[in-house]
């Protein structure tokens, strides 16, 4: 684990080093969407869907093809006359072959409708990955700038314990308080930079998580330095309510909308299994020539031989399915199997949205007055602070009483950066489900 925070500092260290843009919460989003690797296989899931629409369609089309052929015979075989002779013999095929599909139970025009359901679907997963993905970089870009402001507490603590470590050796020097005054400050101060060090840790690790989240290559010269800028926080945002957003995301969601299109791929696959009862028709016609020759009897030439044995066929051909050892039956059954998932998954998908939309709704209200009531907090324990120092400077208060005054106005401040991007975050989830 050591190793790794090592590495990862230096890294997010060398990036800090160069003069960049900082990126935006949007650049961030794009980016994440266009490298992101689940989006791509998304992507790639709805390439394959175009490609078994294209397949369906070309269903109706007739095949063609041609062929050739070239046998020898030797030895001894029986003749016309049913005798027994030492003969060679040769033969040359040619020809070209068409299929026609004139009716196939309905199957091509229900696989048709199937694939096309089928791609309707990948295109809203194709979406609803890109929806989970941008959630993602909206919390870690608001979690970077959360642990940032906890570096500027945790620096504000340090000056505060550098100040009063220099009152007391001056203090001490002069001999008006005892050394262990003066030991309690060194000890709090290393304590205070130690609080620093991790923060500053956490921050860059937080950095390094919104990089490898976006597929970032901290290498390329176009995304070394990576740095995000800060968000401008509306305290007084309105919440909308559970309601609002839950109704807005039935029509636009697009995670309800792929399972809502699951199922209607799910009815089309019924229908395409139970294809399989209708007989299909098909026409076939074909071209063809051969040429012979026997060793001991002149043949007639290639050519001329070509010529007459030119022939032609047409034909039809019907299949009537009357027991197909209960395939098809087998197939309808698991398509409506198949259906019956559909729509459990399209309740499962409901119903956790709507519990994240009321979850994240609540959240925000307890957020922001957990905000409101925290800033208060810091206000006051801040006064508390400073009243504190003030008498600690004229001998009123111990030196136990500063040091809890001073960790209690960090407490403070930390629980208010926390309430703040917390208020902020459900905020930003509300409007992203209710958009």
């Amino acid at each position: 684990m050591k190793p790794f925070i090592t590495i990862a500092a230096s890294l997010i260290c060398a990036v800090s080093a160069q003069a960049v843009t900082p990126w935006s919460l949007d650049s961030c989003i794009t980016y994440a969407i266009d490298h992101n690797l689940s989006v791509k296989q998304s992507k790639l899931n709805h390439y394959n869907g175009q490609l078994q629409l294209t397949e369906a369609k070309d269903a109706f089309l007739p095949t063609v093809s041609g062929y050739a052929s070239e046998s020898f015979s030797f030895g001894r075989g029986l003749t016309s006359e049913n005798t027994y002779a030492d003969r060679n013999t040769s033969s040359t095929s040619l020809g070209a072959q068409l299929s026609l599909p004139i009716f196939q139970g309905l199957r091509a025009s229900r696989r048709v409708a199937y694939a096309k359901a089928s791609l309707a679907q990948l295109l809203e997963e194709t979406e609803a990955t890109k929806d989970n993905i941008t959630l993602q970089v909206i919390a870690q870009y608001l979690q970077v700038l959360y642990t940032r402001e906890l570096v500027g507490v945790a620096e504000g603590q340090l000056a505060i314990s550098e100040l009063e470590l220099k009152r007391r050796e001056e203090l001490y020097n002069a001999g008006r308080i005892p050394e262990l005054d003066l030991t309690e400050a060194r000890s709090q101060l290393a304590q205070d930079k130690l609080s620093l060090v991790n923060s500053q840790g956490e921050a860059r690790l937080a950095l390094l998580d919104l990089a490898q989240l976006l597929e970032l290559d901290t290498s390329s010269p176009e995304t070394s330095g990576f740095d995000i800028e800060p968000l401008a926080t509306d305290t007084a945002a309105i919440i909308p309510t559970a309601e609002t957003v839950w109704a807005r995301a039935l029509e636009a969601n697009h995670t309800i909308s792929a399972a809502r299109l699951s199922v209607k791929s799910a009815d089309k696959n019924i229908s395409l299994a139970k294809a399989g009862y209708l007989p299909s028709l098909s026409f076939s016609a074909g071209l063809g020539s051969s040429y012979y020759t026997v060793s001991g009897y002149n043949s007639e030439s290639f050519g001329s031989q070509m010529r007459h044995n030119f022939n032609q066929s047409l034909g039809f051909s019907l299949s009537v399915p009357i027991f197909d050892a209960f395939t098809t039956r087998n197939a309808v059954k698991r398509a409506r199997a198949s259906k019956l998932a559909a729509e459990l998954s399209l309740e499962r998908a409901s119903t956790e949205i709507e519990k994240a939309i009321v979850q994240a709704h609540t959240q925000a209200i307890t957020a922001r007055q957990k905000m409101e009531a925290s800033a208060e907090a810091e206000s006051h324990a801040k006064a508390a602070m400073e009243a504190v120092m003030e008498k600690y400077n004229f001998g009123r208060a111990t030196p136990t009483e500063f040091e809890q005054s001073k960790n209690t106005y960090a407490r403070a401040a930390a629980e208010a950066v926390q309430a703040k991007y917390e208020h902020l975050l459900r905020i930003r989830v509300l409007h992203f489900y209710g958009r």
